[in-house]
């Protein structure tokens, strides 16, 4: 019988399998790393207030993509390329959501609607790492080589969940709110279908390199279809809720020097 627990396992036990995993992982982090930092340099003065917790989301995210890379490492494996199809960060940007990398490579300063469209965007990607790593933590945290890595990124992933709820109704409150519906719920409609196609390419590469039959591969790429209709006709809903989290200013602590 088929479970989430013996597949991320299969994985986690496979170099060449793993080795893609860390790879995807890693770079997704370190891109983030990147867009937070440039988001950081440009705020406009008017939230300079933001600009310390998007740099601490930034370091986080750098941090995040150091220890996958570490991951790897410590087995003697290199990083790969991650295939143009499975890279969820860049067919995201392709859609037109969150800041494009044109205007953040610029040095102009961005807007108070660039910040909002920001975080919008990154309260619906931060759901989904949230869960994946909640995921991760639930079916192998208590491995002693992966363990720690994913439950210390587990929780700084609920802090970024947690910042852009409490930001987000901040600027409700400051008169953005139908802006910020329409980023939700458009980031929303664009995640959902990328984050299907990048999970059937995975799941599609990781059957060849584990061998999986045909069979296996089907149910695999029938549960994605299947959240997919979940997320598509109503689960969307929860990634573009708001509530204010329990735990307040969750990124208002100065960033770690190391990972």
């Amino acid at each position: 019988m088929l479970s989430a627990r013996g597949i991320f396992q299969e994985i986690v036990r496979s170099d060449e399998a793993f080795r893609l995993f860390c790879s995807i992982a890693a770079g997704g982090e370190s891109q983030g790393g990147w867009e937070n930092g440039r988001i950081a340099a440009l705020v406009p003065g008017t939230m300079a207030d933001l600009a310390p917790k998007i740099a601490r989301h930034g370091a986080d995210e750098d941090k995040h993509g150091r220890i996958f890379n570490a991951l790897l490492k410590k087995r003697g494996l290199e990083p790969v390329e991650v295939p143009r199809e499975m890279d969820y960060t860049m067919l995201l940007e392709r859609r037109g959501i969150g800041l494009s990398h044109e205007k953040l490579r610029r040095d102009d300063r961005l807007s108070e609607r660039d910040i909002v469209v920001y975080l919008s965007h990154s309260r619906v990607t931060e759901q989904r790492a949230s869960d994946q790593m909640n995921a991760l933590v639930k079916y192998v945290g208590d491995q002693q080589d992966i363990g720690r890595a994913v439950r210390m990124i587990c929780k700084d992933e609920d802090n970024h969940l947690a910042y852009c709820h409490e930001e987000l109704l901040r600027l409700v409150m400051m008169g953005h709110g139908q802006t910020i519906r329409a980023v939700l719920r458009e980031s929303a409609m664009a995640e959902i279908q990328e984050y299907r196609k990048v999970g059937l390419a995975v799941m599609e590469q990781m059957g060849r390199i584990l061998g999986w039959p045909r069979s296996k591969s089907a149910v695999l790429a029938a549960g994605i279809n299947s959240l997919y209709g979940y997320e598509r006709f109503g689960g969307w809903h929860r990634m573009v809720s708001l509530a204010m989290p329990e735990r307040r200013d969750p990124l208002g602590t100065p960033a770690p020097a190391t990972a």
